[in-house]
C-alpha cells in the first residue's frame, strides 16, 4: 500500500521531503529542538507506524 503524504491526506507521498522541514526556518531539516512548540503544556509526537520488518527497520538505523 502506498505510504500517505504526512502533510497533505489527500496526496500520497512522493518523497519530496518538505515533512523534514523545520516549520521556523524552512530552509533547516527539524533536529526536534521543540522550539516550533512554545509554551505548550505538553509536548507530543504522533507515531505513524511501527516497523516489525528487520529488513526494513534496517534502512532507519544509525550508521547504515
Amino acid at each position: 500500500m502506498a505510504k500517505k503524504c504526512e502533510l497533505d491526506e489527500n496526496k500520497q507521498c512522493d518523497n519530496c521531503g518538505e515533512c523534514n522541514l523545520c516549520d521556523l526556518e524552512p530552509d533547516k531539516i527539524c533536529d526536534n529542538c521543540c522550539k516550533c512548540l512554545g509554551d505548550a503544556d505538553s509536548r507530543a509526537i504522533k507515531i505513524i507506524g511501527v516497523i516489525t520488518d528487520e529488513e526494513k527497520a534496517g534502512r532507519y538505523r544509525k550508521g547504515k
